[in-house]
This record gives C-alpha cells, structure tokens and sequence, in this order.
C-alpha cells in the first residue's frame, strides 16, 4: 500500500468532520427514505449509496489524473512539478483538518452549479426502493460541492496517472466511510476523537511531514 495512498485514507478520516457537516444530514435523510422493509437488509442499502458515490469519486480522480499527466507530456515540463504541486496540497490540507486554516472551503463554489443542475436526477430516485436506485443516487451524490473533495482531486491531478488519480479518490472516500456510516455512540466517541486538539494537531502534523517531504524530494531532483 503506497504512502500517497495512506494518506488519502487519512485525509478523508479527518476531514469526514466536515463531510458530517455537508453530508451527516443527506446520509440519514437517504437511509430514512428507504422503505421499512428494505431496512432489514441492515448495511446493504447505505453500504450501495457509499459505493456509488465512491465510484464517482474514483472516476473524478482518474479523468484529472489522467489530465494532469497528458499535459505534462503536450508541454514538455517535469513530472516533478506535479510532485511539487501535491506536497502544497497535503500541507493546505493538514492546515484545513487542524482548522488553522479554511481556505478549501472556497472550492465549494465551483461545483454550485453542477450539484444544482443534478439535484433534480437524484430527487427522481427517491425513495430508495431498490438497490439500482440506491447505487445511482451515491454516484449523483459524489458530485456534491465539498472543498475537501475538490483538494484531494487537485491532488490527484498530481498523481501523474489515470491509475494513482482514481487511487487517491478511492482511498479518501474510503476514509470518510466510517463517519458516514457509524450511527449512535460509535458516531459520538468518532466526533470526539476528531473533536481532541491533541489528535488533530497530531494528524495533521503528520500530513504536513509528508507534504514537507514531498517537496524536498521534487526540489532535491529539480536542483540537482
């Protein structure tokens, strides 16, 4: 499992505060609308959702990948500009997770009109009365306007392939899974846990090393 990999996983884990904020409310409004006697197939109907806007997610970040690589290749530069790129994202992101800094959330513009234009698609699947509907309404959901998804694409379009791009994606939707998906007290104790000053700076820091580190290694070979 790759480092970028990783901390995707752990990018999408403590950020998922802020995706409590956009999404806590569409998830249990969603898991609501399925019909009482889907709800006994238990993890099956939320599990689809999440699958399908994870399937949105990979395929944003293999398309922006796969930009990012295509236009080094037409223009001749350095692959390692991009690798420059992504350790500047990863420390924005470490400043975003340990709320230093709020600048992501301006991203959140861009995608506005899109999410407005689809809003009317996905309210046509309501209710969620079959596992097509519930798989087609997540991948509609992963269009939703979110600052730290349209990062971690930025990121992706550093990744330098379709591959890693669609990776990164996974890894951080995979992240977020488990604040979407704890109800009750897991959801609590995982609010609190993010909600530690200790262990938020302590992530974060950790996300900062690893942006710190990745520039220093573009750098190293741009220079030298």
């Amino acid at each position: 499992m790759s480092p970028d990999f990783l901390a995707a996983i752990l990018i999408g884990l403590l950020g998922s505060s802020h995706c409590l904020v956009m999404c806590g409310g569409i998830a249990s409004a969603l898991q609501l609308s399925v019909p009482a006697e889907q709800r006994r197939h238990g993890w099956y109907f939320p599990l689809l959702l999440s699958a399908g806007r994870l399937t949105t997610y990979a395929l944003f970040g293999a398309l922006v990948g796969y930009f990012g690589i295509t236009a080094m290749q037409v223009t001749g530069a350095s692959m390692l500009w991009l690798r420059l790129l992504a350790g500047l994202l990863l420390i924005a992101m470490a400043l975003y997770i340990s709320r230093l800094w709020f600048g992501l959330t301006r991203l959140e513009k861009v995608g506005q009109g899109l999410w407005q234009r689809l809003q009317p698609l996905s309210k046509a699947l309501l209710p969620l009365d079959s596992a097509s509907k519930a798989y087609r309404y997540g991948l509609l959901w992963g269009f939703l306007p979110c600052g730290l998804v349209y990062s971690t694409l930025s990121w992706s379009l550093a990744s330098g392939s379709a591959l890693k791009g669609a990776a990164l994606m996974l890894g951080f939707g995979i992240g977020t899974l488990p604040a979407l998906l704890a109800v009750g007290s897991a959801a609590n104790a995982l609010r609190q846990l993010k909600a530690n000053m200790l262990f938020r700076y302590a992530t974060a820091a950790i996300l900062a090393i690893y942006g710190f580190y990745t520039i220093w290694l573009a750098l190293q070979r741009l220079v030298f």
